[in-house]
C-alpha cells in the first residue's frame, strides 16, 4: 500500500499598510468612539503596529495572549488581486454595535460584541494594525488583517464607555 503525501504550499505576503490606510483606521475608530460619546481619540502607533504584525505574519485566527487588546478580521473573494481593506475590517467589528448592550454591559442575544468594544473603548489611546494576503484559511487564500489596541480594552467587569 503506498502513501501520497500532497504539501501545499501557501505564499504568504506581508502588505504593508499605505499612510493613507493607517489615518483611515484612526478616521474610522474615532469616528465609531465619538458616534457613542468618547472624546478621547486614538492614534497610530508603530510599536503597536508591530506586535499587530507579529500575529498577522502567523496567519492564526486565534487571539495570541500579549500587552495589547487585539481584534481579527480575514476574508477572501475570487476577484484575483483582491486584498482586504481598513473599512472592510471596521465594518466588520463595529457591526457588532447592535449586539452591545450599554445598559446591561452585555452582549446580547448570545451574539458577539468584543470586538466592537474594543474599538469604543474610552481608555485605549494607541492602535497599531498589520495586514497579511496568502492566509490558507478555511481553505481559501485570505487577507488577515489585525488590530492591536493600548491600552488594551474589554476588562472584565469594566464598561467600554
Amino acid at each position: 500500500m503506498a502513501i501520497a503525501t500532497i504539501v501545499m504550499a501557501a505564499t504568504t505576503t506581508m502588505a504593508d499598510l499605505s499612510d493613507a490606510e493607517k489615518a483611515l483606521f484612526i478616521k474610522l475608530h474615532n469616528d465609531a468612539r465619538n458616534a457613542v460619546g468618547v472624546k478621547a481619540k486614538v492614534s497610530w502607533s508603530d510599536a503597536v503596529a508591530a506586535k499587530a504584525r507579529e500575529h498577522a505574519r502567523t496567519c492564526r485566527t486565534d487571539h495570541i495572549k500579549g500587552p495589547y487588546g487585539e481584534n481579527l478580521w480575514w476574508g477572501w473573494q475570487s476577484t484575483a488581486g483582491w486584498v482586504g481593506k481598513p473599512e472592510d475590517a471596521m465594518r466588520y467589528w463595529v457591526g457588532e454595535k447592535p449586539y452591545y448592550d450599554h445598559r446591561s454591559n452585555n452582549c446580547i442575544g448570545g451574539k458577539v460584541c468584543g470586538h466592537y468594544t474594543q474599538v469604543v473603548w474610552s481608555r485605549t489611546t494607541q492602535i497599531g494594525c498589520a495586514r497579511v494576503t496568502g492566509c490558507n484559511i478555511n481553505g481559501h487564500s485570505n487577507t488577515l488583517i489585525a488590530c492591536n489596541y493600548n491600552p488594551p480594552g474589554n476588562v472584565k467587569g469594566e464598561r467600554p464607555y
